[in-house]
């Protein structure tokens, strides 16, 4: 069975370069082993970044021990989806990329709230960062 997005639809790849997701397979996939629960799929900005290593999650620095080059802004990233929501809470929320946003937000985020920070740019399957 296909999983799904916020939508309805499909869940469509977040990234694959840099690869992103729980599971490092593009998608923004999760199951009961993934406790930070990575179903957003944003396109990262500055000021989410230096928020996010503000809290203890350094996302820039490069980690080639685990194949992670570090993002940067504008590439897209499933994020955790409390993340997200503190950041929404501080003003730095990054754009959500709803067709590439795991179904399982929805229990955390109303379809409204997601909509009105929905990335309005090119979301098509080839999930380039």
């Amino acid at each position: 069975m296909n999983e799904l997005n916020v939508l309805g639809a499909e869940l469509q790849a977040c990234s694959y370069d840099p690869l992103t997701g729980f599971f490092r397979d593009g998608c923004c996939r999760t199951d009961a082993s993934d406790q930070g629960t990575h179903v957003v799929c944003a396109r990262v900005t500055a000021d989410f970044l230096a928020f996010s290593l503000s809290r203890g999650n350094d996302l820039v620095t490069p980690r080639p021990e685990w194949r992670f080059a570090g993002l940067r802004p504008g590439d897209r990233w499933c994020l955790c989806v409390n993340r997200w929501l503190e950041a929404l809470e501080a003003g730095v929320a990054p754009p959500v990329v709803l067709e590439a946003t795991h179904a399982a937000t929805l229990g955390h985020v109303d379809i409204e709230v997601l909509r009105a920070h929905a990335w309005r740019g090119r979301t098509d399957s080839t999930a380039a960062g």
